[in-house]
């Protein structure tokens, strides 16, 4: 038989091996089902991811305590937890102390004790205002209780009523305030108010200020003759409330906690979005996913009474019953089931006025030792004329010491990373490895344990708008949500791809699709992705402030979820019939915010060829709008090990490429390369002029 492709014209035999490459590539698609309707299958809705993730959170509680040595066995790696998450790091939790350096500024006498106004220093230069209560014709020491100011305006004033009644029945009594309110206006509203989403990236809490600033506290206490160094007790309302849960937890030396109005289980807080009403310091920084009955059971099994109002704005009564039952698990196992209460009543948000009297009652019994009904006992008094003014409360009469830095504490409180000096290949890997074992840890902690099916299904086709077609397929990053991503095969598919990923930016609109890799060489693969939040799985831009401070508070953020989405795409990408990790290399591009995501996903993959940016951000140490809207970068305690010009000089065998100008940080990745690996570094004006 004669060769038949002898007869034809060179034209007619291009188009044969065009149509036979078709046909291929139609045969082997077709090992993976077509789908003509999109699979809906997840519910790619935040709000939904949100509330199962919190449930998760609150869920896991009881995971594997059963007994008591089951607790025992993790409590202490749970206290170190707490002290990460807020931010206590960096401050002597153990050993030796700064001097308290307290001063006395003036005392007014009252009927039966008296009001000394002091002011100590809680780290150098970090100033704490307050005011002491002593009773009179104290002979031998005496219980003492830590009172801690929530969020009103004028602090020590407002809630003097119950420092004053404390005082009346012999405890001596400390009121202090916080670094937000009072004499001196500091913050607490990072991400509430002022868009500070950094802090997340810092692994600042306010919080922890105010917990460290207790601890002092509790410092002065032991050190005054007066009291009983033994029979200390905590109490606060709303944020005091929060406080008085954290202080509890990690200083022991609190026999006796009473928060009012201070905390609930996370998905409550989620589910009827309270968070949104909600101070930062309200809830660490979520990165080891506790939530409030970590920290209760933290206090067991000395006596905690919870006080709640039945219709609080904040915390909705059902949800702090269940933290109840759940932190009085842990007490059963203690066999101390009378020393946790939980009290009610009618009204909304603080401590009320039938809650008092029961509160008194219970540091009565158990730091005095003395058993007095409520009733006996009465609530404050609140008339005018027991009431100090605001001035005649004032410590700073003459203003603030001019070195303090409470409104500044933000900036010093944490420790962040510090570029490294990098001389040799040796000390960068050594860097990278520690700098990644943190990331995974601290930064990445919530990825999936257990990584789900990809479910990877194919969903569009076309020969059309690229050399050998395009195709769309679908995939399952995380239970529920299903992202597309969408290959422009500019080589036949059976051979060895070298693909470049791009990450489409959530504001980009649909007609600039591509646009950011326009001029790129004709013969490249390229595969859009769509990570969560973006394209179709897009959410308002109104609700950005809400979405960011609720992921932070179930342990991840956007940026962190946008990574694992990068990471999961590829291996879907790898177990597409006929290609496989043996066929595929990969390539990054990226502009703007989801640069940080590209940079970060090259550092954790490793493997990574290319890494193309344009327009990245100088640094995860940045404030973004107070409304929440725009970039959203920040990463959880990232800072603390890294930045972004770090992260992007860690992988000397991947070749980073910018395009544009680079912000001045990265002359720190530039010198980098140039020390260890020159040819892997270069910056360009466009796309055309890179060659893969």
């Amino acid at each position: 038989m004669r060769n038949f492709s002898i007869h034809l014209s060179l034209k007619s035999k291009l188009f044969l091996i065009i149509v036979m490459g078709m046909l291929g590539r139609e045969i082997y698609s077709q090992e993976m089902p077509f789908s003509l309707c999109p699979i809906q299958d997840q519910p790619n809705n935040i709000h939904n991811y949100l509330m199962e993730s919190a449930k998760k959170v609150s869920n896991s509680f009881f995971n594997d305590i059963n007994t008591l040595e089951d607790w025992q066995a993790v409590r202490d790696e749970r206290y170190q937890e707490l002290v990460e998450m807020l931010g206590l790091n960096d401050v002597p939790l153990k050993g030796v102390r700064s001097p308290l350096n307290i001063k006395q500024v003036g005392t007014i006498h009252m009927s039966g004790y008296r009001i000394e106004k002091i002011y100590y220093e809680s780290l150098p230069n970090l100033y704490v205002p307050a005011n002491l209560y002593i009773p009179n014709g104290i002979k031998k020491p005496v219980p003492a209780i830590l009172y801690l100011c929530g969020h009103a305006d004028t602090q020590k004033v407002y809630y003097q009523g119950l420092a004053h009644k404390f005082a009346q029945l012999g405890f001596v009594c400390l009121i202090i305030e916080t670094i937000q309110w009072g004499e001196v206006r500091g913050e607490h509203w990072g991400t509430n108010t002022n868009g500070w989403f950094h802090w997340y990236s810092r692994g600042y809490n306010p919080g922890g200020v105010e917990l460290w600033n207790g601890i002092r506290g509790l410092d002065l206490l032991t050190q005054m003759p007066e009291v009983d160094s033994e029979a200390l007790g905590v109490t606060g309302a709303s944020g005091g409330g929060s406080q008085s849960w954290y202080l509890a937890a990690l200083d022991d030396r609190v026999k006796a906690a009473a928060p009012a109005a201070g905390g609930e289980k996370l998905y409550a807080e989620i589910c009827q979005k309270t968070i949104d009403h909600q101070c930062d310091c309200m809830r660490p920084l979520n990165t080891y996913q506790r939530d409030f009955s970590d920290i209760g059971a933290l206090i067991a099994p000395r006596p905690f009474m919870i006080a709640a109002p039945n219709r609080d704005a904040l915390f909705a009564i059902e949800s702090v019953r269940e933290l109840h039952e759940d932190v009085k698990h842990v007490y059963d196992l203690y066999g101390a089931s009378e020393n946790i209460s939980l009290i009610e009543a009618d009204g909304g948000h603080g401590d009320r006025e039938t809650l008092r009297p029961k509160i008194f009652s219970f540091f009565m019994k158990h730091l005095m030792g003395k058993i007095v009904h409520p009733n006996e006992i009465g609530d404050i008094n609140k008339s005018e004329k027991a009431q100090l003014s605001l001035e005649q409360l004032r410590v700073y009469v003459k203003g603030a010491p001019k070195d303090d830095r409470t409104t500044t504490i933000q900036e010093s409180f944490i420790e962040l990373a510090k570029p490294l000096n990098v001389k040799n290949h040796a000390q960068l890997e050594d860097y990278k490895s520690k700098v990644i074992d943190f990331l995974k840890n601290k930064t990445f902690r919530a990825f999936p344990k257990k990584p789900g099916l990809l479910d990877v299904r194919w969903e569009y086709r076309t020969t059309e708008e690229a050399k050998y077609g395009v195709q769309t397929y679908s995939f399952v990053p995380e239970e529920g949500w299903r992202l597309n991503f969408t290959i422009y095969w500019n080589k036949p598919p059976e051979q060895e791809q070298s693909i470049l990923l791009v990450l489409r930016n959530p504001d980009e609109p649909f007609m600039d699709f591509g646009k950011f890799v326009s001029g790129i060489d004709p013969n490249q693969t390229i595969v859009y992705l769509d990570a969560r939040g973006i394209g179709e799985t897009g959410w308002s831009p109104n609700m950005q402030w809400h979405i960011r401070r609720s992921l932070a508070w179930t342990g991840r953020t956007i940026a962190s979820m946008r990574v694992y989405d990068v990471l999961r795409c590829m291996e879907a990408l790898a177990s597409i019939p006929g290609l496989g990790k043996d066929k595929l290399s990969f390539s990054l591009a990226a502009e703007g915010e989801m640069s940080v995501v590209a940079l970060y996903t090259s550092l954790l993959h490793g493997n990574i060829n290319t890494i193309l940016v344009k327009n990245p951000p100088e640094s995860q140490n940045m404030a973004s709008s107070p409304d929440g809207r725009g970039e959203a970068i920040e990463m959880l305690n990232c800072l603390r090990v890294t930045d972004l010009a770090q992260v992007a000089g860690m992988n000397m065998s991947t070749k980073f490429i910018g395009i544009g100008e680079l912000p001045e940080t990265y002359k720190w990745t530039q010198q980098v390369y140039e020390t260890l690996n020159p040819s892997n570094f270069q910056i360009i004006d466009s796309f055309s002029e890179w060659k893969p």
